[in-house]
Order: C-alpha cells, then sequence, then structure tokens
C-alpha cells in the first residue's frame, strides 16, 4: 500500500469526530475493506493507537482461504506535531466452528520518513464464545516487548465491551536514574470500556505503569503516559 492511497483513506475519514467507519466490496475471491480502524481482529488489538486529532486509515484484503494482507495508519503525519506511522500485517485466520477459531500473523511497524529502524512482532490468538484472546512478540532490540490482549465482548453485567492489554518491556540498554538505580524491564497495561451512546462510539480507558517518579524517563511503552491516565473518547459517524 503506497502512501497516496493511505492519504486518500485518512482523507476520507477523519478520526476526531468520527466512528469506525468502514467501506467494504468483494473483489472475486477477495473481500476489501477501507476504514478508520483496522479490521482485523487480532491485529486490531494489538497495532498501534491513533493519535488525538490525527489522520489515520487503513485498508484489509482477505481471500476466502483465511489469507490476509494489510496496512493501517495510525498517524499520517500530516502536521508538525505528528509523524507518519505504518503498521503492516500479514496472516492467516480459520474457524473449526462458529464459536471456536484461531488467527496468527506477523506486524511490521515503520517510520516511513524517520531513519529508525523498523520493528516486527510475531501475533495469534483463539476466539471462543465471543472472546478473543491473543498475544504478540516484538523482537525490537531496543525494546523487546510481550503483549497479551483480551477482548472480552459485550459484558451484560456493566452493558459495555471489554477490552484489556498488558505487556512486559524489556529494554536493549539499561536506562540510568539520577540517584544511579537502574531500569532494565517495566510492565504496562491498559483497560477499555465501550459501549454505544445516543448515536456516540463511547471509550473510557484506564492506562498505568509499574514506572513512576524519574523512572518514567525509560517509559517507551504501548500508553501515551507513563503514569495512570483515565481517557474518554466520544466519536460518532456521520453516516
Amino acid at each position: 500500500m503506497t502512501r497516496p492511497l493511505l492519504l486518500l483513506s485518512a482523507t476520507l475519514l477523519f478520526s476526531a469526530p468520527l466512528a469506525a467507519q468502514q467501506i467494504q466490496r468483494q473483489l472475486g475471491d477477495f473481500d476489501f475493506k477501507l476504514g478508520t480502524t483496522p479490521s482485523r481482529s487480532m491485529a486490531q488489538g494489538l497495532i498501534s493507537p491513533s493519535a488525538s486529532g490525527a489522520f489515520h486509515g487503513g485498508l484489509d484484503l482477505t481471500h476466502r482461504s483465511g489469507w490476509y494482507v494489510g496496512q493501517y495508519a495510525p498517524s499520517m503525519g500530516l502536521s508538525a506535531a505528528s509523524t507518519f506511522k505504518l503498521d503492516s500485517y500479514l496472516g492467516y485466520k480459520q474457524r473449526f466452528t462458529d464459536s471456536l477459531g484461531y488467527e496468527a500473523g506477523l506486524i511490521r511497524y515503520s517510520y516511513p520518513t524517520l531513519s529508525r529502524p523498523d520493528s516486527h512482532a510475531l501475533y495469534g490468538g483463539l476466539s471462543l464464545l465471543g472472546t478473543r484472546l491473543g498475544g504478540a512478540l516484538n523482537d525490537n532490540p531496543s525494546n523487546r516487548t510481550g503483549t497479551l490482549f483480551a477482548d472480552f465482548g459485550h459484558v451484560p453485567l456493566i452493558q459495555a465491551s471489554v477490552t484489556l492489554k498488558v505487556a512486559h518491556h524489556r529494554l536493549g540498554t539499561p536506562y540510568t536514574i539520577g540517584d544511579g538505580s537502574q531500569v532494565d524491564s517495566f510492565n504496562d497495561w491498559s483497560l477499555q470500556l465501550s459501549r454505544p451512546w445516543l448515536g456516540m462510539d463511547l471509550d473510557l480507558i484506564y492506562s498505568n505503569s509499574d514506572l513512576s517518579g524519574g523512572g518514567c524517563g525509560a517509559y517507551s511503552g504501548m500508553n501515551t503516559f507513563c503514569d495512570g491516565m483515565v481517557t474518554l473518547k466520544a466519536q460518532r459517524s456521520f453516516f
């Protein structure tokens, strides 16, 4: 997928006021999707999140055999405060029954406009009775990461969908704090509750890590901030 095509998807779909919009077409044995959020189930929980207010979008192409390929740009880098990011993935998905299936694939995280090296992650998981359980291993030399991802679907008790992510990060080079102590690994996590309300999609997200104080200088995890943060997102579709 070229940058002009990604620019087209981002232009059609602006992140801040829009919900998860998607254009879908059947092309012979292929299913083509273009949207503001990644359509792939396990990859959707493991790719980089979209920056608030940034143009983002991507596409997904699936063959009837179960093989699929896609690209998603969490940020198109159209403003001075943002960077062009691109997550590319290739995978395979199959279902044994309507309530049981599996998925596995490879994601490449890249920054086409920067000189920093790309990183890769192997991911896989199971779909069972409406719940998705997955994991990934990212072998980035500067931050080797293992991630667990769980989407519990709609939970009737709280009338919301529940998603949980937990990650363990091991730094390639230990980070030295001002008092002389070092950080060579850390954990972070996020919990997201989602539900529709008055035509909008509401997301309540809590994120945190086990770093604090000067140790936060070593943070390079999946969340925006090292310290505990509660975020409320409201998105509405125009059509």
